[in-house]
């Protein structure tokens, strides 16, 4: 699996702490992080992590590419919610992406343990299967079959 790691500036001790506590799940796996957050962490650790650029300088966009060819598994993301961030529309973006894509997404220490036995348990092989059957550029109905009408919500389009 492919699991990235972002850390707000308050939040990466944090982070630190929690990559120390699973490394020995985390080892098994493909990592990435933002810049200094991964840069701490393997400084702390033994673990290998591709590190993209500082979020506010361009990492958040990164990491929202590899999430829009569907080449991230899970993202744990300790943001400071009491802190107002300059990138904070690349965040927003970033965790949209998550949305769109169905990447699991952890802002939190608890959503993160249980991500992370969920992960350890094997729970996550779902995502084997998406990476399998999901084509990066998903087209849509009308996309694949042009000269088939529509039906799915024509009844809908009718009235407006």
């Amino acid at each position: 699996m492919k699991v990235a790691f972002v850390a707000h500036d308050q939040k990466k001790e944090e982070m630190i702490n929690f990559t120390i506590a699973y490394q020995h799940l985390f080892q098994a796996h493909e990592l990435f992080a933002t810049g200094t957050t991964g840069q701490l962490i393997m400084d702390n650790t033994s673990l290998e992590i591709f590190r993209f650029k500082s979020g506010p300088l361009g990492g958040d966009q990164q990491l929202g590419a590899l999430i829009a060819q569907n080449s991230l598994d899970l993202l744990v993301f300790f943001r400071d919610p009491l802190v107002a961030q300059a990138h904070e529309p690349d965040i927003s973006a970033l965790l949209r992406l998550c949305d769109v894509y169905g990447i699991p997404v952890a802002t939190n220490m608890a959503t993160a343990e249980l991500l992370v036995r969920a992960l350890e348990r094997g729970d996550f092989n779902w995502r084997d299967v998406v990476h399998y059957n999901c084509p990066v550029n998903v087209t849509t109905l009308k996309d694949r079959h042009p000269d088939k009408p529509r039906k799915i919500g024509s009844a809908a389009a009718e009235r407006h």
